[in-house]
C-alpha cells in the first residue's frame, strides 16, 4: 500500500444523497480508507471500512469522528428540521476538523444568493451554505476545496415535484419559472462523489479554494418536457401564477442568474477536469429513472 492508501477519509452524511454517492465513489476509487460518518451507525454497518456515530448537531460527537482523518467531505442537509443552522452546523465541522489535524477539507455549498443579486433574492438555503465558504478558507486547512451539487435529476422522480392534472388531463409541472428560461443547472447527486474523490486525489490542482460544480447540463422547463416528451412521457409545463410553496425567489434567481451563478461554465470545467467518471445528461439518465409510463401520481 502507498502511504495515501492508507490516509483515511471521514464523510459526513454517509447514508443520505451526497455522503451516500462519495462513499461509494471513494470506494470505487480505491485510494483512500472511507470512514462513514452517520447518526445511526448500528443501521449502516459495512457500508464503509468504518462506519462511526456523528451528528453535526451535536459538536462533541466530531472530534472522535474526524480524529486520524487526512480529508473530511462534509455537507448540510438544509430540509433535515426547520431550525436546522445550516451555518452553525458548517463551522462546527471546519473547526472540529481542524482541531484534528485534518489536512484536506471538502465543503459542500452553494452560490450566494444574496450577494450575487444584490438582496433581491432570498434563497437561505443556497446563501446560508456559501456562508460557511469563509470559514473554511479562514481555517488555515493545507488543502480545501468547495464543491457544488446541481439540481438533481432526482428531484423530477420525487415527491417533490409531482407533475399535477392540467388541461385535458395532461400531467403538468408548475412552479414560477419562465418556461422557455435555461438557467437550471442539473444533474445526477450520485456522481458527486466522483468529483469529490477527484478533488481528494488533486489537492495540487484544486485544494486552493477552488468551486467545483457538477452539472450534467443546463435546461429550461421546456427542454426538461421536450426531452421526456420524446421518450414517450406525456407531460406539459405551465408557469405557475401563484407561490404557495414560498419558491418564486428560488426559480426567479435561476432565471435571472442560472443555479450556479455567473462563474457556471468555469466551476464546471475544473469539476469535469477532476472526476473520476464522466457526468451523464439528462436524456440518458431519464430513459433509466423515468421510463415512460411510470406512473407518478402515486409518488
Amino acid at each position: 500500500m502507498t502511504e495515501k492508501e492508507t490516509q483515511t477519509i471521514a464523510v459526513v452524511g454517509a447514508t443520505g444523497a451526497q455522503g451516500g454517492g462519495v462513499v461509494r465513489a471513494l470506494q470505487d476509487q480505491g485510494r483512500f480508507r472511507v470512514r462513514a460518518l452517520t447518526r445511526n451507525p448500528d443501521k449502516a454497518r459495512g457500508l464503509a471500512d468504518e462506519v462511526v456515530a456523528a451528528d453535526l448537531t451535536r459538536p462533541e460527537t466530531l472530534a472522535p469522528a474526524f480524529e486520524g482523518a487526512y480529508g473530511v467531505f462534509a455537507n448540510t442537509n438544509s430540509f433535515a428540521a426547520p431550525d436546522t443552522d445550516e451555518v452553525a452546523q458548517g463551522t462546527s465541522a471546519v473547526e472540529a476538523a481542524k482541531a484534528a489535524g485534518v489536512d484536506h477539507f471538502i465543503w459542500s455549498t452553494l452560490p450566494n444568493v444574496a450577494e450575487i443579486s444584490n438582496g433581491a433574492f432570498n434563497v437561505a438555503h443556497f446563501t446560508n451554505k456559501a456562508r460557511v465558504n469563509q470559514v473554511v478558507e479562514a481555517a488555515g486547512f493545507k488543502w480545501f476545496t468547495f464543491v457544488e451539487p446541481p439540481f438533481y435529476y432526482q428531484n423530477l422522480a420525487g415527491p417533490m415535484y409531482v407533475p399535477q392534472p392540467g388541461p385535458g388531463g395532461t400531467p403538468t409541472w408548475s412552479v414560477p419559472m419562465r418556461p422557455d428560461a435555461r438557467g437550471i443547472h442539473v444533474g445526477d447527486i450520485n456522481e458527486l462523489g466522483n468529483v469529490v474523490a477527484g478533488a481528494f486525489e488533486h489537492p495540487d490542482e484544486v485544494g486552493r479554494g477552488q468551486h467545483l460544480s457538477l452539472a450534467g447540463g443546463l435546461m429550461s422547463w421546456n427542454d426538461i418536457v421536450d426531452t421526456l416528451r420524446s421518450q414517450g412521457h406525456d407531460l406539459a409545463y405551465s408557469e405557475a401564477t401563484e407561490d404557495p410553496w414560498g419558491i418564486r425567489d428560488m426559480f426567479g434567481y435561476f432565471e435571472e442568474y442560472t443555479y450556479f451563478g455567473p462563474d457556471a461554465d468555469n466551476k464546471i470545467a475544473l469539476a469535469k477536469q477532476v472526476s473520476t467518471e464522466p457526468f451523464t445528461d439528462f436524456a440518458t439518465w431519464a430513459k433509466t429513472h423515468m421510463p415512460a409510463g411510470e406512473d407518478r401520481s402515486a409518488v
